[in-house]
């Protein structure tokens, strides 16, 4: 069964549409209107195997806060709706990712309780048309509206793009873990017998 899903949402800030596959090849089309996130995205999306299509339309007139911030729960509406009742799932990932001077560690837990831990300092307020202290709002999104447990922490770094790169690199491997079967799991990985 593909593990895919599709979601719009559709405010007066922003009109989104994103197909997600957790067991694509890499492959994405991505337009937000900013360049910097969309290269961030796309580097999600190659690292972690997964074919996205993600259009957004907003107001970026006033500037890219409703934009990254609603990309993000997209995202994460579709990642919930993707990897479906978590049926054989390993549930758990991590990945600590280098890039040039960056070193970033991003654990998840597929558990169904949302929480978000985040621990970074960007030297620069902006990387291209980013504004950096969005970084922290889209994982927040993300972590949300899948209802996962994400932590991200910067372990070194001195260049802003190497840092967010890494992080938005290392979430698609954590989450490719995460989402990965084990033929030793019978159900869910859970003493509960649910998440």
């Amino acid at each position: 069964m593909a593990r895919e899903a599709t979601i719009s949402r559709n405010t007066k800030e922003t009109k989104i549409d994103c197909t997600l596959n957790i067991d694509g090849k890499g492959t994405y089309r991505i337009s937000t209107g900013i360049g910097f996130f969309d290269h961030m995205l796309e580097g999600f999306t190659k690292h972690g195997f997964y074919d996205l299509t993600l259009t957004c339309d907003g107001d970026l007139q006033v500037d890219g806060h409703h934009t990254v911030e609603d990309c993000g729960i997209v995202l994460g509406r579709a990642i919930k709706e993707a990897i479906g009742d978590k049926a054989g799932i390993c549930r758990y990932g991590y990945f600590v990712l280098p890039m040039d001077d960056a070193l970033v560690l991003c654990a998840i837990d597929l558990c169904g309780r949302p929480y978000f831990s985040f621990e970074a300092n960007f030297p620069t307020e902006r990387c291209g048309g980013l504004d950096t202290e969005l970084v922290r709002e889209f994982f927040y999104a993300i972590s949300y509206s899948a209802e996962m447990n994400l932590h991200i922490k910067v372990l070194n770094g001195l260049n802003s793009h190497h840092i967010i790169e890494a992080m938005f690199k290392a979430f698609g491997k954590a989450l490719d873990m995460a989402t990965s079967y084990d033929a030793r799991i019978d159900g869910v990985l859970s003493t509960k017998g649910a998440l």
